[in-house]
């Protein structure tokens, strides 16, 4: 029977009203003098940001409720693999700071609200932009109904019955959502960073030293560990290895791909501002580091559950007094509130530019394409809501695996595109092509259960995150495809770049 705990749902729901009033209030903040009826306004705040709003919309947009629910939920379940979460930003930072300031400042000079603009400007191909773009919203639906199962899991912790509570944080989410656009998930990642930040740092310096030091946690998460079926262990496996590198680089490739990931680059003031957020969120790294052991912590304090994802709520629960425990609970619910409102704008922005628009017969205004922006972020968010309450969660989360397999192959297009133009659109169409269909075949032959395929190659068998091979095809495809197309003479650089035809000469960005 679920336990109530009153003073720890209090304290929750006064954390939910605090960040609840923060949103609405958000839409005066920076308000220009036209006010927020465009999409360059309401999907990207005007371009505005500074370092250190950047800092906190980004972080609060790439490390979110499932990240702090689900990376110590490896850990809790299978041990040391989990930990592949730690290296992959390690490697996305550098990577961040070499492509996504270029990026910046094509978009920049453009008017671009997505990259499918950009892949649009760049390429003049409809049908490669309209795959960009319909790429960016399947991976988005399972992720932003993730982030409802972490709140979802919050809720139930807490001891609270039916789906209402969820329903509820989704109505405030998608209202403050519409009337306030990306300003409103600005404010509130600020917020959500600092309870994060007080919650980790509390509980791996209190928990630790409850349960007898950090030699004692690792001692009885090992043994727990060892008595899982399967065993797991706090040491890789040499068999895991190239599973957990290249789960890594691939992870790394698709995180700054994502479409949440390019709104909450494409409204900082500058590239310099993006350049300087790229040396900075590493801080971050840090921070997922000390939330991963919370999963070893979990074992050491003999918490019990079948769900993983249960694990660190529970953690909370059992060893930390009421009032604290739901401060906790609070932070890792709004650090669901403020990826889910980002997405939502990211994927209404990607249907009113590149899906939409890339097929009206007329230009919408820009008070039409903000309308429209914000009706399509209410649907995306109502969509999320059907998925997580009549799909078992189990089901969602293994959707979610496809999501970084799809992004991935947006990398020759998007990262190699930034740099070149060399490459033929219809050969990186034929690529992104392979590419997707042979990264879902590979998830969807493990049942959508795991995402490393076991790849058999000359008598041997290399286990690897499916992303990396559906790569490797997509760009062996489109390079292979591109030089025929040279040698045969046929191929030609596009002669339309975005709306404004600009010159190709201006456009060797």
């Amino acid at each position: 029977m679920t336990t109530l705990h009153p003073t720890a749902l209090t304290v929750f729901c006064l954390i939910f009203l605090l960040v609840t009033l923060a949103g609405f209030w958000a839409v005066r903040w920076r308000r220009p003098e036209g006010g927020i009826d465009s999409l360059e306004e309401w999907g990207l705040a005007g371009r505005s940001f500074g370092t250190w709003i950047t800092w906190f919309l980004i972080g609060g947009d790439l490390y979110t409720a499932y990240t702090v629910i689900a990376v110590p939920a490896a850990l809790y379940g299978a041990g040391a693999m989990g930990f592949f979460a730690l290296p992959y930003v390690i490697i996305a930072y550098p990577y961040m700071m070499l492509v996504l300031p270029r990026l910046w400042t094509v978009c920049h000079r453009h008017g671009y609200i997505t990259f499918a603009d950009f892949v649009s400007g760049r390429y003049g191909n409809r049908w490669l932009t309209v795959a960009i773009a319909l790429t960016g919203i399947l991976a988005l639906m399972p992720y932003i109904a993730l982030q409802l199962v972490g709140m979802k899991v919050v809720i139930a912790a807490l001891g609270v019955t039916g789906e209402w509570p969820l329903g509820a944080a989704f109505v405030i989410l998608a209202a403050y959502t519409y009337s306030s656009g990306l300003r409103a998930p600005a404010i509130i990642a600020i917020v959500k960073d600092f309870m994060l930040y007080i919650m980790v740092l509390a509980a791996l310096i209190i928990l630790p030293w409850k349960l007898g030091g950090y030699a004692k946690v690792f001692s009885l998460a090992s043994a727990a560990l060892a008595a899982h079926n399967p065993p797991g262990s706090i040491l890789l496996r040499p068999s895991q290895y190239l599973g957990y590198s290249t789960l890594a680089i691939g992870s790394a490739i698709a995180l700054m791909l994502y479409p949440h990931t390019a709104t909450a680059v494409l409204s900082a003031s500058s590239a310099k501002t993006v350049r300087r957020n790229a040396a900075m969120l590493p801080a971050y790294s840090f921070m997922l580091g000390l939330i991963a052991l919370l999963g070893f912590i979990a074992l050491a304090a003999g918490v019990v559950t079948k769900d993983p994802n249960q694990a660190v709520p529970l953690l909370f629960l059992k060893m930390f007094p009421e009032w604290f425990a739901g401060f906790c609970l609070g932070a890792v619910a709004i650090g669901a509130l403020v990826p889910a409102s980002i997405m939502s704008i990211a994927a209404s922005n990607l249907f009113t530019r590149n899906l939409y628009g890339a097929f009206a017969r007329t230009k919408a205004t820009p008070m039409q394409e903000s309308q429209m922006a914000k009706l399509v972020s209410l649907a995306v968010k109502f969509g999320a809501l059907v998925f997580v309450l009549y799909l078992p969660a189990p089901y969602a989360i293994e959707m979610q695996l496809l999501g970084g397999i799809w992004m991935t192959q947006l990398f020759p297009s998007v990262v190699v595109g930034a740099f070149t133009r060399w490459m033929n659109p219809w050969a990186l169409l034929a690529g992104w092509v392979a590419g997707m269909s042979t990264g879902t075949y590979m998830a969807v032959s493990l049942g959508l259960k795991s995402s490393v395929y076991p790849l058999h190659l000359f008598g041997q068998t290399y286990a690897m995150y499916a992303a990396i091979p559906a790569l490797l095809l997509n760009l062996a495809v489109s390079c292979c495809i591109t030089l025929a197309l040279r040698v045969a003479g046929v191929a030609k650089r596009p002669a339309v770049y975005g709306s404004d035809r600009t010159a190709p000469e201006a456009y060797a960005d």
